[in-house]
This record gives C-alpha cells, structure tokens and sequence, in this order.
C-alpha cells in the first residue's frame, strides 16, 4: 500500500512492478473519485461511481421510500468496488496472513492454499452477517411468503442493491487477482469455475428479479463454505485437527438439501401463483413455465454437480486414511518383531560355558589343519 516500504524498486510498468503495486494504482484511482467529490463540477460523476443509480420514490402513508431498479449504470459502481476490493485484498494479505505464514512456516502448496482460505473466511464472515441482517431487516425471514408474493420485484430498497452491487464486485476482481497473487496454472481452471458459478447464481438472481430468494441460498452457501475455509485454516495448524471438517460435511449436504427444497419451493411453486406469466424484460417479469424451468434446471444440475465433486472428495479423504491407518498397523507390527527376545541355545549357561541338557558340555568342533 502506499503506507508499506518496499524493499526492492521494479522498473516503470513493467510486469513485475504492475503485480507489486496493483493496490497502489487502485488507491489512487478510487482517491481520485473521492476528491472529485469536493468539486461541483465534477461531483455528478462521482457519484455514479459510489452510490447505487436507478433510484425511484415511491409515496408511503409515513412519507416517501426510495427504492432502487438496475440498469447498465449499475456496471460503472461494480468498477469502482472492484477497486475497493482489491485494496481490502491486499490489505488484509499484507497486515494478517503474511505475518501468520510467517510464524507456520508453510510450504508452497500449503502457502497458497492458506492464503486462499484465508481471505475466503473473512469474505463468507462479512457477507454471512451482512446478509443475515439484510434478511432481518427487510422481513423476508419471518414472512417466507414475500419470496414470490408480488413478483417481479423490480424495486429493491438500498441494502439489498447495494448488498448485490458489492457481491458482483468481490466476484470480479477475484479474476486479476488470480494474475497480481501469481496462482498456478493447474489451480487457474478450478478458480475460475469457482468464480463464474458465484457469478452466474448472484447476478441472475440480481437480473431475474429473484433478488430475496438469491439472498436466503446465499447466506447457506456462505455459512457451508465459511466452515469449510476454517476447517482448511485449522488442518493447516494442525494435521491432526479434522473436526471440523466432518461438522462441515454434515452442513454441506443440508445446505444442498435446503437449496433445492427453497429453490422448487419458490421457482416451481411460488412463481407458479402469480397472476401475470407473461414474459416481459421491459416489466422485469420472467415468470413463464419454461423460464421457471430452465432456471430450475441449472440450480438443480449445479447442485448435483456440488455434490458429485463433495463424494469424490470424501472418498479420497477416507482412501487416504485407510492407507495411513494400514501404514501405522504395518510400523507398529514391524516395531513389535524387532522387539523380540533372542532366543537362546538349548542347555544352560554355567560359569560362562553352555552346558547340555544332561549337564556334560557340548563337543567342540576340531579344525582342520591347513
């Protein structure tokens, strides 16, 4: 950051200087836009990049309540909080997981993977609590029912837009942080299917109108997978805790049940009560039967396929301790073998001598003369 000492200068954009100083460039950036701020001309612009646009005042017997629609303006607030996630990136990389690999001594592998999981867990943190308090808030908790009651919801309250604007945003810059973090090229196709799923189910939920059905899947998703990033942190302390992975093994397939109990519940059913089924982008309403079950379709493939990788994964887990089970059975027999007693000729010994069974000493042998 531009308050860290470096202690080795790159040449002028080039590559090497680009992936030391990215959060630098993206501070000055997002500064900029904050002090055109202070300027009358210039505040107008500034504020597409820092507030949500599209905003609408709907009249109320208390007042009026600004609500907010999306639209391709939406894609200028993304930009701007990719930035802001890049900085919050790098921050948290240099100032707390730096300084715990440090102290672990990490190989490379291990390395990378902590890191990962590192910023993951403060990621699904932020974003489960952030969520739980938007469900709360707005009563979309305590009334299931406003899951599909008045669709399409095309007018969403500020928290919820805004909710969605910043999940896009940490989805996105995830893509050149694979560059600026340097992962390797057989890990870049798993991140990358990582991303685009959490892309796809966030901003068709944001496009669709499923904005508060999208908000309830989200916050089981990321409570399964803040347990399995912490499960992760712990077995990389210590490769004799795995508790908490069989606690997020049992998490991972409620969430799984859940998701599509919630998702048929409300696309197939819900969805299906509304009066309007006509197809209408204009008027944000997309609930037609085949819309309903091509969206159903791809939640329940996803699904499948979520659960298809967890069984792989289980039954490495379980190959891989039956083969360690089996190498310490074989150490400890191997240990019990070498600890025998030799066994000893027959007789006794008397005064150093071996001494036959019937108290006579046994024949030497005579050597041959050469």
């Amino acid at each position: 950051m531009a308050f860290r000492r470096r202690a080795k200068s790159y040449p002028l954009f080039s590559q090497e200087f680009l992936i030391h100083n990215h959060a630098d460039i993206g501070f000055c950036l997002v500064l900029c836009v904050l002090i055109a701020l202070m300027f009358e001309a210039t505040a107008k612009t500034a504020f597409l990049f820092i507030l949500p646009q599209y905003n609408i005042s709907v009249p109320t017997a208390d007042g009026e309540l600004v609500h907010y629609r999306y639209g391709l303006k939406d894609l200028i607030t993304i930009l701007f909080y990719v930035f802001i996630a890049i900085i919050l990136h790098m921050v948290l990389q240099d100032y707390v997981l730096d300084k715990i690999n440090r102290r672990l001594h990490l190989s490379k592998v291990k390395h990378s993977k902590f890191n990962e999981s590192g910023q993951l867990v403060a990621f699904h943190l932020t974003s489960m609590i952030w969520c739980l308090y938007v469900v709360v808030t707005e009563g979309y908790l305590s009334n299931p029912r406003s899951w599909w009651e008045n669709y399409p919801h095309v007018f969403l309250p500020f928290q919820v837009k805004f909710f969605y604007l910043c999940q896009l945003a940490y989805w996105l810059h995830a893509l050149p942080e694979l560059y600026f973090q340097k992962v390797r090229k057989e890990e870049i196709p798993r991140h990358l299917r990582y991303i685009s799923f959490y892309l796809m189910h966030i901003a068709g939920a944001y496009l669709l109108n499923l904005t508060r059905l999208g908000l309830i899947l989200l916050l089981l998703q990321y409570f399964a997978e803040f347990l399995f990033h912490m499960a992760r942190l712990f077995y990389f302390t210590d490769e004799n805790n795995e508790k908490l992975f069989n606690a997020w093994a049992v998490v991972f397939v409620v969430t799984r049940l859940f998701t599509l109990t919630l998702s048929v519940l409300v696309i197939g059913f819900g969805l299906d009560r509304v009066e309007n089924q006509e197809f209408n982008i204009e008027k944000g309403n997309f609930s037609t039967l085949s819309s309903r079950m091509f969206v159903l379709s791809l939640v329940c493939l996803f699904q499948a396929w979520l659960m298809w990788h967890f069984i792989r994964f289980q039954l490495r887990r379980w190959r891989e301790y039956r083969n360690e089970q089996s190498a310490r059975q074989r150490a400890t027999a191997l240990t019990k073998q070498q600890s025998k007693p030799v066994k000893r000729e027959s007789g006794y010994h008397e005064n150093g001598v071996v001494k036959a069974e019937n108290g006579t000493s046994p024949r030497t042998k005579k050597l041959k003369s050469p």
